[in-house]
């Protein structure tokens, strides 16, 4: 077979570039310890790549919503907590406020829940980040408004919440409620806080009806009717505190499985693209010497003239 000079010099070309292209991409893999830097390096795995990186994005996402309901669940926790101390000390005075107490110690009684009753609606209107966290999707303002008369004795408390909620995704296809709803009096929908006619919870207007109650003496009304109003929402409250230990523990187990699916994304995505240092160091110096080699030999070639055969 004749080969022609041209021929020979085109091939070499073509093979001096071919391992120089290769050089450069095994020291690229050596310095960023990536094999995978262009996608015609491997189209299969950098697809592969691509997938991961996606589920991973998703992953992260569902991390920040569970940091971000851990946050809300804690920040109401403390709102029921407080809430309940209220009801408690309720509870105890409406269980003193027997037939056997002056019309002054009532009185002081009474004016002593009137405290409770602001103590609760400042509990009731906790923010968390500037949110209200009983105002249902109305964030912006304070959920409740307490009005007083002349003498300072409550007279109402308003609600100016929602009972709407927004759903927040904390894996694939498992959606929990964002925010809390303090009243809910539709009959259906996320449970009020405090007011829920469901469970008979009403307890700022169970509060003031003490209060007033207790103002005028009234015990036999208050053992009749308030104490076990007061019970109601007592009740209430500590079945709105088991569910958000319940909430708390779902989102401590979705932080572990989603940690350690991020984990494992990592790893697949290290297998598919990370190089291995070693192999890739060997590659490159064995490219260095078949370029070298290349380099001498077809130097000798192109140096060679007629006279080298006559001789």
């Amino acid at each position: 077979m004749r080969v022609s000079f041209n021929a020979f010099s085109n091939r070499l070309v073509d093979t001096l570039g071919d391992l120089a292209s290769r050089q450069m991409r095994y020291q690229i893999q050596a310095s960023t310890g990536q094999r995978i830097v262009n996608p015609e390096d491997d189209p299969g795995a950098m697809r592969r790549v691509l997938d991961l990186q996606d589920e991973g994005a998703r992953v992260g996402q569902y991390q920040r919503n569970v940091t971000r309901l851990k946050e809300l669940t804690t920040a109401t926790y403390g709102v029921l907590r407080g809430l309940s101390r209220v009801s408690d000390r309720a509870g105890e005075i409406a269980t003193k406020a027997d037939a056997t107490r002056s019309p002054q110690e009532l009185s002081v009684m009474g004016r002593e829940v009137t405290q409770l009753i602001e103590q609760a609606v400042s509990a009731a209107n906790t923010t968390n980040r500037g949110d209200a966290l009983l105002g249902g999707t109305k964030t912006a303002q304070a959920p409740y408004v307490l009005t007083k008369d002349a003498d300072g004795r409550v007279i109402g408390v308003e609600f100016r919440g929602n009972t709407e909620t927004s759903q927040m995704e904390i894996s694939e296809g498992e959606t929990v409620v964002a925010n809390a709803v303090g009243t809910n009096v539709a009959g259906s929908g996320a449970p009020g806080i405090i007011t829920d006619p469901r469970t008979g919870a009403d307890f700022f207007n169970h509060l003031i009806d003490l209060q007033n109650r207790l103002l005028s003496g009234d015990t036999a009304g208050i053992a009749a009717t308030t104490r076990p109003a007061l019970q109601k929402d007592a009740d209430n409250l500590l079945i709105q505190l088991s569910s958000n230990a319940t909430l708390q523990s779902r989102l401590e187990a979705a932080t572990a499985a989603a940690s350690s699916r991020s984990t494992s994304i990592e790893t697949q995505v290290s297998n598919e693209a990370d190089a291995d240092l070693a192999q890739t160091l060997v590659k490159l110096n064995e490219t260095q010497l078949a370029y070298q080699a290349a380099l001498q030999t077809s130097g000798k070639i192109l140096s060679m003239s007629l006279l080298d055969y006559i001789r």
